[in-house]
């Protein structure tokens, strides 16, 4: 019989193996939650993200009406949860607001790794990005765990934007974080679209 340590043993690597393959660097493939903290010309803001695939669920800390927002990029919408009216917003998907936790950036031209640093106690190799936007040219500093293969930590150059992650879980998300809850009815009276003459009927 094989001793019930090695047993073990190898069950471990092949979890690891299953959750690097699963967790890799392809976004697609990607499934975790995180605390998110992002930071805009020295405003803070702090949310907690669940995210799979072409889906993901921010809810929000700071104050205000919207206190979740579910993104279905599937779908080409995102969903404006307002728990305490359970009422819910439709807005029409939006790129600029999709989390960058894939490990090669959108337009990336350019990677030069610079150092190294503990972030939230994993280890991370510290890089300077160049991105191409059309005629913009965008440096970034990237912090990517090399754990996990993941970015914990991303901002400008000029310290005009910043996004990090904190307490990163790779783990199965569930179905029901990502779909309305079934007592919500539409917010109507927020369309910002034109009316027609119908009182009270959206476009």
């Amino acid at each position: 019989m094989v001793d019930s340590r090695v047993m073990t043993h190898l069950v471990a690597i092949i979890m690891a193996c299953a959750t690097w393959y699963s967790f890799g660097t392809d976004a697609w493939a990607l499934e975790f939650s995180a605390d998110q903290i992002t930071r805009v010309n020295g405003h803070s803001r702090k949310a907690n993200l669940y995210y799979r695939d072409e889906m993901w669920r921010l809810e929000h800390h700071d104050v205000g009406p919207v206190n979740v927002t579910i993104v279905r990029k599937d779908k080409q919408v995102m969903w404006l949860l307002l728990s305490r009216m359970k009422h819910f917003k439709t807005v029409p998907y939006d790129p600029e607001q999709a989390p960058k936790v894939s490990e090669r950036l959108d337009g990336e031209v350019a990677r030069e790794e610079i150092g190294t640093e503990t972030l939230d106690g994993h280890p991370t190799t510290l890089y300077q990005v160049t991105v191409q936007k059309g005629e913009r040219t965008d440096i970034y500093y990237q912090w990517l765990a090399t754990d996990i293969r993941f970015p914990l930590k991303l901002a400008k150059k000029d310290g005009s934007w910043i996004v990090e992650y904190r307490n990163v879980k790779l783990r199965a998300m569930s179905d029901f974080l990502f779909q309305l809850p079934v007592n919500f009815q539409p917010l109507e009276e927020f369309d910002q679209t034109p009316k027609t003459e119908k009182k009270g009927q959206p476009m």
